[in-house]
């Protein structure tokens, strides 16, 4: 009998170890339903994910642009919608100022030609903990997934989560792209003012579009956090990245819009700007053909070249 106890209490400490240090098979998970009726559109999942708590920072019709720009789409359906919790902004974002990188998060709603299925893409919690630098089992990412998949079961009840046909891999090169530039002049609101314009004015002839703008300093402030003078969200879409690698992988929509944050600290003359790249793109979904590597390795380097002159006030 002791023999048989110490197995198990052995086996419950393994499983821990196990449960603690969790891998996935794919970093992003996709909750599909069948929608031969077609009664499931984007917004009544956008209007499911209001009533879960969710801020809806985004829900663009994709193919009225893929339309427009090339003349033809490959879905019947394709959305990006772009979502955050304020309670979950509050709850991190003093001590994990990287929150902007998933605040909001991004998520695909899609239906391929022809199909009778609705389909959600999101990125797991675990894999933006990661990259936000916070614990995976910290309260308020389990929240976070938790009200993710309550959103998705009642917009979508009859639901699951699919077998992906690819596993993720690990990326080739750093996946968070970062830069930080000192303030300009003694006052901080001209200086973010003159950053603003700047930037905003390299998007278009760069090939991007501001897909959303969140303020999370707005929320703060309502609730007295003076962490930060600003923090910023920026929901960047290449139409033509995401038109292509969606041909193959209509998930990555889990990573586009992008989330480029910019904040400076309470006390502080350094602007912090970071964004999600396209190496997590290329591991996370196991890309592998020629036209989609190169239209994301094409943007990453049209955007880090956006970024350095800025930094050098060009």
């Amino acid at each position: 009998m002791k023999l048989i106890k110490g197995l198990l209490v052995a086996l419950l400490v393994v499983t821990g170890l196990t449960a603690a240090d969790k891998t996935f098979k794919n970093d992003v998970r996709v909750w599909q339903a069948d929608n031969a009726d077609k009664k499931i559109t984007p917004k009544t999942i956008e209007e499911a994910f209001k009533n879960a708590g969710f801020v809806i920072a985004a829900n663009n019709d994709m193919n009225f642009p893929f339309k427009r720009d090339f003349k033809t789409t490959h879905m019947d359906v394709y959305n990006l919608m772009v979502v955050f919790r304020k309670d979950t902004a509050l709850a991190l974002a003093e001590k994990y100022p990287d929150i902007g990188l998933f605040t909001p998060i991004s998520m695909s709603i899609y239906t391929p030609k022809g199909a009778k299925t609705i389909s959600v893409s999101t990125l797991r919690p675990e894999i933006m903990a990661d990259m936000m630098n916070i614990p995976r089992d910290h309260p308020e990412m389990i929240k976070l997934g938790q009200k993710i998949e309550e959103a998705l079961k009642a917009a979508m009840p009859k639901g699951k989560f699919i077998e992906l046909p690819y596993a993720s891999k690990k990326p080739a090169k750093e996946v968070i792209t970062r830069i930080t530039m000192e303030q300009q002049g003694d006052d901080w609101e001209d200086a973010k003012d003159d950053f603003e314009t700047a930037f905003e004015e390299k998007l278009a002839p760069n090939g991007f579009v501001m897909a959303g703008f969140t303020d999370l300093n707005y929320d703060f402030d309502e609730h007295d956090k003076d962490w930060y003078l600003f923090y910023d969200v920026y929901s960047i879409c290449s139409i033509p990245v995401i038109y292509e690698v969606s041909k193959l992988h209509p998930e990555a929509g889990a990573f586009a819009p992008c989330s480029a944050y910019k904040y400076q600290k309470k006390g502080e003359k350094t602007i912090h700007m970071a964004f999600p790249n396209v190496h997590k793109w290329i591991g996370s979904l196991n890309i592998t053909d020629k036209p989609s590597i190169d239209v994301l390795l094409d943007a990453q380097a049209k955007f880090e070249k956006m970024l350095k002159e800025l930094k050098e006030g060009k």
